[in-house]
């Protein structure tokens, strides 16, 4: 089976899942996305390691990254290796003196610790069949995102002049075009009226 690369595009509240996160996978160099919803736990493992922040006491996978260091054992990738009703299964390909060393691993988990190695994720290309999501057609690059910006807006509605119902179909349309900082924007405004 073809491996195919991928990089952490988003880590955001999922939709479909309340309480739940996605983090968002693409295939590097194409328009394939392959979201994963993981708990909020694991989205906090995750999104320290992508942020460089050093919590004052180390989360369970910095320990877990330590202890692998002092006994001299490498995570060298991650592979998203099955997917079986609609739950992915990961392996990490670790090294110690050479010798290669395949551990099952939550995805979440196999992910955080990626990023705390730099390790690459992987997949194969049956995966990206069943699960993967075209993200070409009506979806913008980040270029052309900046461009949009630098235009001069029309008058539009600002967001206390729309209902709930018309909120929660701008959030969406937000999310589908990946402008995570709208979809922060309208979700704030949700809750603001929850209150």
């Amino acid at each position: 089976m073809e491996k195919i690369k991928l990089d952490i595009i988003a880590l955001s509240h999922s939709v479909t899942h309340s309480h739940n996160y996605a983090i968002i996978l693409g295939v590097q160099g194409g328009t394939k996305r392959l979201p994963i919803v993981i708990g909020g736990f694991e989205a906090q493992a995750i999104a320290v390691a992508l942020e460089n922040m050093i919590p004052n006491r180390p989360l369970t996978h910095d320990l877990f990254k330590h202890t692998l260091e002092v006994f001299n054992i490498r995570i060298k990738e991650v592979i998203i290796n099955q997917l079986l009703e609609g739950v992915f299964y990961s392996v990490l390909i670790c090294e110690k003196d050479g010798e290669k060393y395949s551990i099952d691993s939550r995805t979440s988990d196999a992910i955080a610790m990626a990023v705390r190695f730099n390790a690459p994720i992987y997949t194969y290309s049956s995966i990206i069949e069943i699960a993967g999501v075209d993200m070409d057609d009506g979806f913008e690059t980040k270029q052309e995102k900046e461009e949009e910006k630098k235009k001069p807006k029309s008058k539009t509605h600002s967001l206390q002049d729309l209902d709930v119902k018309a909120l929660d179909a701008l959030l969406n349309k937000a999310l589908e075009r990946e402008d995570y900082e709208k979809a922060a924007e309208i979700r704030d405004e949700i809750n603001r009226r929850k209150k």
